[in-house]
């Protein structure tokens, strides 16, 4: 459900009113749904049809029955109850940093990854969570990526190593770092860590069914450093990266301009098809920034690396709009598609 005070139970629940969740189940508490559904209520009548069924891992109610002679059917709402959930979360303010709200929306993605890893569903799909929130709560996790990270890895062993992609109808990016500041991103531009996204990269799309997956590589500095006015990072660490990816067998280009690369990229037919089937981008924004300039309504977050899929929309909790009704859901529900596609491919 994402963070409670957010938008993310409204564009959850959003998915059932538009029939966009068939076999699905929302892990989150079913008090905060039936709020959400309420304040859907204003401005989407229809959403009086939502019935919220509380179901826990210990306890199956039967859903809702059929709603009154002569009128429209009810649509069920499943909601998951994990155990442990903060009380009173439906009566936290909405649009506000709540170490509850951090807590809650936690608990329900280590709830939903559990249930993943059991066999017990075919993939997760994150609603938006509140990175100041998830701190509040003590949570020593910066967002959903790093999370899950920690849960897909073994007790002992080191971090499996997952990448953050960004995609939409038109293109896709891979980042070497992701939620760090920009001189951490600098630092984190190195040969190891080049090179594992590339192959991440590689193998995951090898997975998603493209026989040899077409990789761009983005340089660091202006013009990919220019061979080395502007920089020595292509030189010394990226083209090696590089090198050694090709001696692997995998199909990759660059480092291209950055400022060029993701137009190469960008596949809009049938007048532009794209050069590449992805880019990989050195940091953060540098790969962002032009996904989420075609549109966020349709752009989906999908991390790489995990040992289950996991999407999720690429905006955030919009504390400015939470409650209102007012969010698009758009991107939720081409995370809840892709979701879908991608587990039907492994």
């Amino acid at each position: 459900m994402g963070d409670p005070c957010g938008i993310g139970p409204e564009i959850v629940a959003m998915q059932w009113l538009a029939g966009e969740a068939p076999g699905a189940v929302v892990i989150g508490s079913a008090a905060v749904m039936r709020r959400a559904v309420a304040a859907l209520a204003g401005r989407h009548p229809a959403a009086a049809r939502l019935q919220v069924w509380a179901v826990r891992s210990d306890a199956r109610p039967a859903p809702p029955g059929a709603g009154a002679e002569g009128a429209e059917s009810p649509v069920v709402l499943p909601v998951w109850e994990p155990a442990g959930l903060p009380s009173g979360l439906d009566a936290l303010p909405w649009g506000q940093v709540q170490a509850d709200a951090g807590a809650a929306a936690a608990l329900c993605v280590r709830e939903g990854a559990g249930l993943v890893q059991q066999g017990l569903a075919l993939a997760l799909v994150t609603a938006p969570l509140h990175k100041e929130s998830l701190s509040l709560a003590g949570e020593p996790f910066p967002g959903h990526t790093e999370l899950l990270q920690a849960l897909a890895t073994p007790a002992g062993q080191p971090l499996v190593p997952v990448r953050m992609m960004l995609a939409n109808h038109e293109l896709r990016t891979v980042l070497v770092s992701i939620h760090v500041s920009l001189r951490q991103a600098l630092d984190a531009v190195n040969v190891a860590n080049v090179l594992s996204t590339v192959r991440i990269t590689h193998q995951s799309f090898v997975k998603m069914g493209f026989e040899c997956p077409r990789i761009a590589v983005a340089g660091l500095n202006p013009h990919a450093g220019e061979g080395g006015l502007f920089g020595d990072e292509e030189l010394s660490v990226i083209i090696p990266a590089l090198e050694a990816a090709r001696a692997e067998g995998i199909d990759v280009t660059g480092p291209l301009a950055p400022d060029t690369v993701f137009m190469r990229a960008r596949h809009a037919p049938p007048d532009h098809p794209g050069e590449f089937d992805v880019v990989v981008a050195m940091y953060h924004d540098q790969g962002l920034i032009p996904v989420k300039y075609l549109g966020v309504a349709h752009g989906v977050n999908v991390t790489l690396g995990l040992p289950f899929v996991r999407t999720s929309p690429d905006h955030g909790t919009a504390f400015d709009l939470a409650g209102s009704g007012k969010a698009d859901p758009s991107s939720l529900t081409e995370a809840m598609h892709l979701a879908r596609q991608l587990a039907a491919a492994v």
